[in-house]
């Protein structure tokens, strides 16, 4: 979530994110020129020479694509990178993810063996996917059992009733504990979350400072700190500082086990 520093943007922020479960306000604005040219186009394309014959009900305006560049969600672009080319460095065959982006998900079992783990279970059959309905809050694993586990802008949801999860305000806490149970000694677990200064956006996810993150995972020895900045940029081995003092950034995770529990 952005936040401006500006009074009448943060308020006019507020408004559209109320507005937007009923409709995109400004997509609504700008719908009615695009509808003026897509109506033009159509009318052009149609008396062009060889063109197809064109039904109204078989139109299908896009309207919103024209764009000068190529849009991109940076912070799971940057994270699902990440995480995959470090799963990809260790040597692990099977790989635990709990509740990532399905799209990494897919990519990541044409190399590995996947076990997904989530509270919707993906059901769609995968090649070297084991989808298991399950919570991160309740793994089913047994301690240090687990070498090799993800968990990607996931956490900061729990216990705020987006996913239909209960609510409660350890969730996030609770979560952190579940996965640092798992994880085996010598394994890797790649985590990632917002990072910047803290507070919670309820329902949809809470920010913490990289220090309340650490903290979280105590028994765990840190590998590496990489993270997306507010203004997008994604830097391995980022100076924590930075990305405390952001409004919106990613911090990027990797930790390992040295000692038995």
């Amino acid at each position: 979530m952005i936040r401006f520093n500006n009074p009448l943007m943060d308020a006019g922020f507020f408004v559209y994110r109320w507005l937007l479960p009923f409709a995109d306000p400004v997509r609504l604005v700008m719908a009615f020129p695009r509808y003026v040219r897509f109506m033009t186009e159509w009318v052009r394309y149609k008396g062009m020479n060889g063109a197809e014959c064109t039904r109204l009900v078989d139109t299908y305006p896009c309207l919103n694509d024209r764009t000068a560049t190529s849009s991109v969600l940076r912070h799971y672009f940057f994270q699902d990178r990440w995480a995959f080319a470090r799963i990809l460095e260790n040597s692990a065959t099977q790989h635990v993810d709990v509740g990532s982006r399905l799209d990494f998900i897919g990519f990541l079992t044409t190399l590995r063996k996947v076990t997904f783990v989530d509270i919707r279970p993906f059901v769609v059959p995968v090649d070297n996917l084991d989808s298991r309905e399950g919570s991160i809050l309740a793994m089913p694993y047994p301690d240090a059992s687990v070498h090799s586990l993800s968990c990607l802008h996931v956490a900061e949801h729990i216990g705020l009733g987006r996913y239909g999860d209960p609510l409660d305000p350890a969730g996030t806490k609770k979560a952190c504990a579940e996965l640092q149970r798992i994880l085996a000694v010598g394994g890797h677990l790649y985590f990632s979350l917002p990072v910047g200064k803290p507070r919670v956006c309820f329902n949809a996810h809470r920010i913490h400072s990289p220090a309340q993150i650490l903290a979280c995972f105590s028994e765990l020895s840190l590998v590496e700190l990489s993270g997306i900045t507010d203004d997008k940029r994604f830097i391995r081995n980022v100076d924590p500082e930075l990305l405390t003092q952001s409004d919106y950034a990613c911090g990027l995770f990797h930790f390992t086990r040295k000692q038995a529990l």
